[in-house]
């Protein structure tokens, strides 16, 4: 049991929190830029559509 304890806790497989915090930046980046970019293009579509009703 205590060779298991001490395996799980020098064991250095997997991600580790600066990974996973690059990745929630990338992903921040990429849905914010996205947001910005439907919302010109939706308040363009809403003008347009406006003025041509008018």
């Amino acid at each position: 049991m205590n060779c298991r304890l001490r395996w799980l806790w020098w064991n250095d497989d997997g991600q580790d929190i600066a990974e996973y915090a690059v990745m929630l930046a990338v992903i921040l980046v990429l849905v914010v830029g996205t947001i910005k970019l439907i919302g010109t293009n939706a308040t363009n579509v809403f003008s347009s559509t406006a003025s041509t009703l008018q």
